[in-house]
């Protein structure tokens, strides 16, 4: 018997589940965030505990800071602006959000954002409309509001090359999420732009010795390179000797198999295993399940599929969900 937990507004954009908290963030075409709360553990029904304007303009993607940096949540805005708010206790106990910080964005527009977490340090990856990529370290993980540019470079292999000016539409962008003191802080980043060699979806890893980053592998075939991507989501890794990264393009969803060690070049050996299809359209968002073994997927059909691997490696469609009238 189906049961509504929860009614969203009808100008409903966006939203972002908090899977530590049971926390659900909507955003509306107005600029208005709604945070929604399970005030009773044994009940599966919710209710809006807060309702604040963050912009003018839509909200256009919202991402829940890693819990362990506390109750917050950074919002992207169709003006191309994003901003960090944080759930503060006020005056007589009384929880309020509060803005913490609004990143400048000069003259191009952010299309993603993705927070990451190394050992106890929090960095945040934006992806902008010209093609740039800016990395943001946390000073002090008490303060959300000092943030410090890292790094900033584009999407290429080749840091020589020179391309014009390109016009990227969207951009996706998903952190390593392993997590320990000797993990390398690595990130995989694709766009969907007008220039071929930005599109490609890249593993980019920070070279302690050097104190940069570096393009370690490339998730595309020869002759897809130039294909605009759409999203991406690196797997969760229980035990296996290789990584797992589903890359979403206008050919389908390609399984990629990322090698653990380097080859004297520095590079990380990569073999695509499967190419699933089964979308009508673009494929909008992936989501891992929190073993790596189960996608899911969905996108402009507003179908939820489900895929896994047998044991013999082979992917296949292991569950559909269609939208009801």
């Amino acid at each position: 018997m189906e049961e509504t937990i929860l009614t969203l507004d009808q100008d409903t954009t966006c939203t972002a589940w908090n899977y530590s908290g049971q926390r659900l963030a909507a955003g509306s075409i107005n600029g208005t965030l709604a945070i929604y709360d399970s005030k009773d553990p044994a009940s599966s029904s919710f209710t809006c505990t807060s309702r604040f304007k963050v912009q003018e303009t839509s909200i256009l993607k919202i991402v829940w800071v890693p819990p362990e940096f506390g109750d917050a949540v950074a919002c992207i805005c169709s003006d191309g602006s994003y901003s960090l708010w944080e759930e503060v206790v006020e005056d007589a106990d009384i929880l309020q959000w509060k803005l913490c910080k609004r990143f400048d964005r000069n003259s191009s527009r952010v299309l993603d954002i993705q927070f990451g977490v190394l050992a106890t340090c929090l960095k945040l990856v934006a992806a902008y409309s010209d093609g740039q990529v800016k990395i943001f370290d946390l000073l002090d993980p008490l303060d959300l509001i000092n943030w410090q540019l890292q790094a900033e470079f584009q999407n290429v292999i080749e840091s020589t090359s020179k391309f014009g000016r390109p016009l990227c539409l969207s951009a996706a962008v998903c952190w390593n999420p392993q997590r320990g003191e000797l993990q390398q802080s690595s990130f995989v980043l694709g766009f969907n732009s007008d220039i071929p060699q930005l599109n490609s979806s890249k593993v980019w890893e920070f070279d302690q010795d050097h104190q940069r980053w570096l393009p370690v592998a490339e998730l595309a075939l020869p002759e897809d390179k130039g294909d605009q991507v759409f999203a991406v989501e690196w797997a969760p890794n229980i035990g296996r000797p290789y990584e797992v990264i589903a890359v979403a393009t206008c050919k389908g969803i390609s399984m990629w198999h990322v090698g653990s060690n380097h080859d004297p070049n520095g590079r990380l050996s990569v073999e695509r295993v499967a190419l699933l299809s089964g979308h009508n359209g673009e494929v909008w968002q992936m989501e891992w399940d929190i073993s790596g073994m189960t996608l899911a997927t969905t996108g402009s059909d507003g179908v939820v599929k489900l895929w896994q691997s047998n044991l013999n490696g082979v992917w296949h469609e292991q569950a559909l969900f269609e939208p009801t009238s």
